[in-house]
C-alpha cells in the first residue's frame, strides 16, 4: 500500500509515495478505499519538508513534471488527443537515424535494391507490433512501461530488465547524437564531432527535463520541417537520375544477408517497446484500444518506411562507375551526413540549411530515450525512486554524452551491433510479456493495477527469469556477429557469417519456456 497513507487522515492526499512500507493496521477501511487504486495525486509530491519535497516545489514553479513512476490518477489523465500519440512516434522516427538504417542494407549487408526494400518492409511491420500493443497499457492502467513489467517479471527480476532498458536508452541516445553530429560536420567540416554531439544532447535535455507535456508538444510539431526536408531530398535525388538498380543476390549468401539486415531493421523498429506505455500514461482509461493501437502504428510505420526506403535508394548511387562519384566521396568523408550533403549539393546554401534541419531532427528521436531512462532508473530501488525524475534526466544525458563522443569515429559498426543487441533482448522480453498477457491473464481484465507497488502480491518472477535465460540460450545459438556466430546462425546463410536469427529464436524460446514454467510457479507459490 502506498506510503502516503501513513499519518493523519487530512494529509493522506498530500504525502508522496516513495517506498512500499506495509500499511499500518490502524488505518480505517474508509481511508484504504480512498487510495485503493494505488494512484498518487500530483500535489502530494510537494508535501513535507524533506529535500525531495523542496526540490519538487521548485520544479513545480517552473511547470516541470514532478511525477515519476507513481500511478496517474484518473482525474489527471487529461491528454485526450489520439494525434498526440501518433505524432509522438511520427516525429521520433522521421529522422536521419532511420535513414541511416536503410543505408546499412547495402553498405554493410551488400543487398540489392529490391531485396533490401522487401526486408525493410516486412521486418518493420513485425517490429512495430509490440510497440503498438504495449502503448495500449498506458491508458488502461496509468502506469509506465517498466512498472507494468513487474506484473510479468515480479518485483526483483524486473530490476534486471530495467538495467537492460537503461543501457538501451542511453545507447540509443549516443548513437543518434553521432548521426546528427555527422550531418553538422557535412555542413561545415570545421564543426568537430564532439561539438555537434554537445548541441544535440543539450537541446534534448532542455525538452525532456520539463517532462511529458513538453515532450509531446515538441514532437507534435517537430516532424513537419523534417518531413518537408526529406521530401526535398527525395525530389532532388529523383531529379538527378542517378539511382542505380542494384541486382538482387541469390543463394545462401543472400539468405544470410537478408536475415542479418532484417534483424537490424527489427531492432530499430521494436526499440520503443520497452517504454511504449510511458507516452500514453496520461490518456484516459476509456480510450479505445484499437484507436490507440492504430495511432501508434501509423505514427511508426509511415516515417520508418519512408526514411529507410530513401536511404536504400540513395546509397545505390555510391556504386556509380564515375571517377568523381560525389555520393561515394561524401559518404567516405562524413558518413550519412556526407551522403545527404551530396544529394542536396545542387541547392547550394539552402541545401546546407536542410542538412541542419535534419541534424536537429535527432532531438525528436532522442527525447523518448532520455525521458524514459529517468523513469526506468526509478524502478531499480526505493532510493532511486526518491530522486526526482528530472535529476535522472540530467545525469543520463551526461552519460550519453560521455559515450557518444569517443564513439563518433566508429559509428557504422557500433550502430549495427547495437541494433542487433536491442532486437535480441526486446524479443525475449516481448515473448514473456505476451505469453503472460494472453495465456495466463487472458487479456487486460486479468490485471490488478493497484498491486503495482506491492511486492508480495506480484509474481515471484522465477518463471520469467528462467524463461529469459532460455531466451538468451536461443539468442546465442541464432546470433551472427563479428565476435560470435551461433551454431544455428551458421546454417542460415553462407560461411563465414551465416545469417542472424537471434531475435526469432529468443522470442520462441522465451515464449515457450514461460508457458511451461509459469503454471508450476503459480501452483507452488500461488502468485
Amino acid at each position: 500500500m502506498p506510503q502516503f497513507l501513513r499519518g493523519k487522515d487530512e494529509d493522506l492526499e498530500k504525502a508522496t509515495q516513495v517506498d512500499n512500507t506495509p500499511v499500518d493496521s490502524n488505518i480505517s477501511d474508509e481511508v484504504i478505499d480512498r487510495a485503493s487504486d494505488g494512484a498518487v495525486p500530483g500535489e502530494s509530491f510537494e508535501y513535507g519538508n524533506s529535500w525531495y519535497a523542496r526540490v519538487q516545489r521548485v520544479a513545480g514553479r517552473f511547470h516541470v513534471e514532478q511525477r515519476g513512476i507513481e500511478r496517474v490518477p484518473e482525474n489527471e489523465r487529461t491528454d485526450t488527443s489520439y494525434f498526440n500519440i501518433g505524432s509522438m512516434w511520427l516525429a521520433a522516427n522521421m529522422v536521419v537515424s532511420s535513414f541511416a538504417i536503410g543505408v546499412l542494407g547495402n553498405s554493410l549487408f551488400y543487398l540489392g535494391f529490391a531485396d533490401a526494400m522487401l526486408v525493410c518492409l516486412f521486418f518493420n511491420l513485425l517490429g512495430v507490433m509490440t510497440v503498438c500493443f504495449f502503448s495500449c497499457f498506458g491508458p488502461a492502467f496509468g502506469l509506465r512501461q517498466m512498472v507494468l513489467s513487474r506484473f510479468w517479471f515480479g518485483w526483483w527480476a524486473v530490476k534486471g530488465i530495467a538495467v537492460l532498458n537503461v543501457l538501451a536508452c542511453v545507447g540509443w541516445s549516443a548513437a543518434n547524437a553521432i548521426v546528427g553530429a555527422q550531418l553538422l560536420n557535412a555542413v561545415n567540416s570545421s564543426v568537430p564531432g564532439f561539438a555537434g554531439i554537445l548541441i544535440i544532447t543539450f537541446c534534448t535535455l532542455l525538452i525532456t527535463f520539463s517532462g511529458y507535456k513538453v515532450v509531446h508538444k515538441y514532437e507534435f510539431w517537430s516532424w513537419i520541417p523534417t518531413a518537408i526536408v526529406f521530401i526535398i531530398v527525395l525530389g532532388t535525388y529523383a531529379h538527378s537520375g542517378e539511382w542505380v538498380n542494384l541486382p538482387m543476390g541469390v543463394g545462401t549468401s543472400e539468405l544470410g544477408n537478408c536475415l542479418s539486415f532484417g534483424s537490424t531493421v527489427y531492432g530499430f523498429a521494436t526499440g520503443w517497446t520497452s517504454y511504449a506505455a510511458d507516452y500514453t500514461v496520461y490518456q484516459p482509461a476509456n480510450r479505445s484500444r484499437r484507436l490507440v493501437f492504430a495511432a501508434t502504428w501509423l505514427g511508426l510505420i509511415v516515417p520508418l518506411l519512408f526514411t529507410q526506403f530513401l536511404g536504400i535508394a540513395i546509397f545505390t548511387s555510391t556504386s556509380l562507375n564515375d571517377q568523381h562519384n560525389k555520393y561515394h566521396a561524401g559518404y567516405l568523408a562524413s558518413g550519412n551526413g556526407g551522403l545527404l550533403g551530396a544529394v542536396l549539393e545542387p541547392l547550394g546554401g539552402f541545401g546546407k540549411f536542410c542538412l541542419v534541419i535534419l541534424a536537429l531532427s535527432i532531438i525528436a528521436n532522442n527525447c523518448p530515450n532520455i525521458y524514459s531512462v529517468s523513469l526506468t532508473l526509478q524502478v531499480l530501488s526505493r532510493w532511486t525512486q526518491r530522486v526526482p525524475r528530472f535529476i535522472w534526466t540530467f545525469l543520463a544525458s551526461c552519460v550519453s554524452l560521455a559515450i557518444a563522443i569517443p564513439g563518433y569515429s566508429h559509428f557504422e559498426v557500433v550502430l549495427e551491433n547495437f541494433m542487433n543487441l536491442i532486437a535480441y533482448w526486446l524479443a525475449i522480453y516481448s515473448g514473456i510479456a505476451i505469453a503472460d498477457h494472453f495465456v495466463f491473464r487472458r487479456g487486460f481484465g486479468g490485471y490488478r493495477p493497484e498491486h503495482y507497488d506491492q511486492r508480495h502480491k506480484l509474481p515471484l518472477g522465477i518463471a520469467a527469469t528462467l524463461a529469459f535465460g532460455f531466451g538468451v540460450a536461443g539468442m546465442v545459438t541464432g546470433m551472427s556477429q563479428t565476435w560470435w556466430i551461433g551454431p544455428i546462425a551458421k546454417h542460415a546463410g553462407a560461411a563465414p557469417y551465416g545469417g542472424d536469427v537471434g531475435f526469432e529464436l529468443g522470442f520462441a524460446f522465451s515464449f515457450t519456456s514461460y508457458c511451461l514454467m509459469r503454471p508450476l510457479e503459480i501452483r507452488y507459490f500461488g502468485r
